[in-house]
């Protein structure tokens, strides 16, 4: 089947829509809410209700609880709600990855909830739910089959103890999508994901962190005392299918790695442009006439930067696409996900560097892009991580054979 890579004008004018607000909304307030971590940025509730109010409209999906529902297609190739999620935090991205990260019920535990969650659990949260993701604990970063986090059946509740770390979102977002296992005893199958209310009994956000880049958004440590909960509120089904092994919660990751993509290649396209303005205005011509070894330094450089954005921007909407079309993207999603989050990283230093005092400086918004963009190789799982998803599909082994 071949990948249809040309958008429906429905997806272009909403995606120019998406540009719009990242120009005039986000990038006027980007340098403000980065020094004022752990505030929150109030300009984003009204995007969050811009937001809803195109999706209303079932013209378009985002990153919240609704894009990667299942619906009827009515085209066996066609560009969905993966495609439209990815596109739009594409250009949201371009705007400010940070507070992209920060709008109300558009975050990746709301994606986690639709990719697991059954049709009654969607309809019973409703759509006022903002899901914090938490997944990282204090004993291990990527490696999530480590989950120590215990969930204990007793009578119709779960009773969740443990503490997760590095939780975006976490002090803000209303519920919490946590990892847990039920049994460590059965290995990475039992690792489920349950739906946790943030200001419920037994749920303490311990602290906020200081961080690199991304300040804008809200990064927490949350720890869970004895944390009772509806035995419903566990997100698929309950049973431990050995089977299966650990992909049934993983599958969260084929629907929301792309978009993580989609960010590292929205903030490098950022870079890009700026550094292009910058070089232009030096009087250093780029030309696609001319190969690059015939051309100045920083012009090979920069033609050198764009053909790897390129690739990554590929890469992403490939394994989007897959994910509309009923195609396994495991393989794709992962490919993706670690070439951009390497791109991402490359093209927003090597702008600093270009540019010289200007990037390094707080002149232009080329120093945070840098700071901002290595969160996009690390979370979601780290390069290698991804790398090693990649080998096994290739292989055809599994994590047991190939770690």
């Amino acid at each position: 089947m071949a990948i249809n890579l040309e958008l429906p004008r429905k997806l272009e004018a909403v995606i120019e829509k998406a540009h719009q607000g990242a120009a005039e909304m986000l990038r006027p307030i980007s340098r403000k809410w980065d020094l004022r971590e752990h505030e929150y940025p109030v300009e984003l509730d009204t995007l969050a209700t811009l937001f809803e109010g195109i999706q209303g409209a079932k013209t378009v999906a985002f990153a919240g609880a609704e894009a990667f529902a299942a619906g009827e297609r009515k085209e066996v190739n066609h560009n969905g709600a993966n495609m439209s999620a990815a596109l739009n935090v594409m250009e949201i991205s371009w705007g400010d990855v940070a507070l992209m990260l920060s709008v109300p019920r558009q975050g990746l535990g709301n994606a986690a909830i639709s990719s697991v969650a059954t049709g009654d659990q969607l309809e019973r949260l409703g759509k006022d739910v903002w899901a914090a993701m938490a997944i990282t604990e204090p004993g291990f970063g990527s490696d999530s089959a480590a989950v120590s986090t215990t969930a204990k059946l007793d009578g119709d509740e779960y009773v969740i103890n443990g503490e997760k770390i590095f939780v975006t979102a976490g002090s803000r977002a209303t519920h919490i999508v946590v990892w847990a296992t039920l049994d460590k005893s059965r290995g990475r199958a039992a690792i489920k994901s349950f739906i946790v209310p943030r200001e419920h009994p037994g749920v303490t956000v311990e602290r906020l962190e200081d961080k690199l880049g991304i300040k804008a958004s809200d990064t927490a440590v949350i720890r869970f005392d004895n944390v009772r909960i509806p035995k419903d509120n566990l997100l698929g089904s309950p049973e431990i299918e050995v089977e299966k092994g650990f992909a049934g919660v993983m599958e969260t990751f084929d629907n929301t790695r792309p978009v993580v993509a989609a960010m590292a290649v929205g903030i490098a396209r950022a870079a890009l442009e700026e550094v292009r303005k910058i070089l232009t205005e030096a009087g250093i011509e780029i030309s696609y006439d001319k190969p690059s070894h015939a051309q100045s330094a920083p012009a090979a450089e920069f033609l050198r930067m764009e053909s790897d954005w390129e690739a990554a921007y590929l890469l992403m909407v490939r394994s989007a696409w897959q994910a509309d079309n009923a195609i396994p993207n495991s393989k794709e999603a992962s490919m993706g996900k670690a070439k951009a989050g390497r791109v991402a990283s490359d093209i927003t230093l090597k702008a600093v560097e270009l540019a010289g005092t200007v990037g390094y400086s707080e002149a232009t918004l080329l120093e945070k892009w840098a700071r901002d963009s290595k969160i996009l190789d690390i979370f979601e799982g780290t390069q290698q991580i991804q790398l090693l998803v990649v080998a096994r599909r290739l292989l055809g082994l599994s994590s047991a054979e190939l770690k």
